[in-house]
């Protein structure tokens, strides 16, 4: 089979076609075996309101709603994500925005265009290295950071306004750990 080996053959399966069980598969991902949660005490039964995926999307589409009525200038939020960074770094390359913004290089491409097109960023080459596309917010546009960031801490206290103080920074703490 040479140096690749194929996903079943990782999990330990006889075949191609024998699926693995979710603990095998936890097994690859993590490279620890599963141990016994609280989760496993429960009924074993699959409930889709008890999932960690439906819950965040939830909690998501809840976010999504309160940054849509509150962002300015009718900014998405991964055209907010890049404006917040290239305020924070100055000029720099479209690619490395996109490193820091969490951004494929197809995205970064499409959220700069529309920045550019909505006249909130500059877009130039680089002169060292003219494969290179440098962006920075132009001068007339620095007074709209205060206003971003203003409005995302406001779409964040919305967001976790159900939570006590301490809840807020028990989320915010396990979802940089599951990040």
């Amino acid at each position: 089979m040479g140096a690749t080996t194929r996903r079943s053959d990782r999990l330990g399966c006889k075949s191609s076609l024998e699926r693995p069980s979710a603990t095998d598969q936890l097994q690859v991902w993590t490279g620890r075996k599963r141990s016994t949660t609280a989760l496993d005490v429960k009924e074993s039964r699959y409930m889709l309101e008890d999932q960690v995926g439906y819950l965040l999307r939830q909690a998501s589409q809840r976010h999504t709603a309160l940054f849509q009525k509150i962002v300015p200038m009718d900014l998405t939020p991964t055209q907010f994500a890049a404006l917040v960074k290239l305020a924070e770094l100055g000029e720099c390359s479209q690619n490395d925005l996109g490193r820091r913004t969490s951004m494929d290089v197809a995205t970064i491409k499409g959220v700069v265009e529309r920045l550019r097109a909505k006249g909130l960023v500059d877009v130039r080459s680089d002169p060292k290295d003219k494969r290179r596309t440098i962006i920075s917010i132009p001068a007339e546009h620095a007074q709209i950071v205060p206003e971003l960031h203003a409005a995302g801490h406001t779409i964040s206290n919305l967001t976790l306004s159900p939570l006590s103080s301490a809840e807020q920074k028990s989320l915010l703490r396990l979802l940089k750990k599951l990040s």
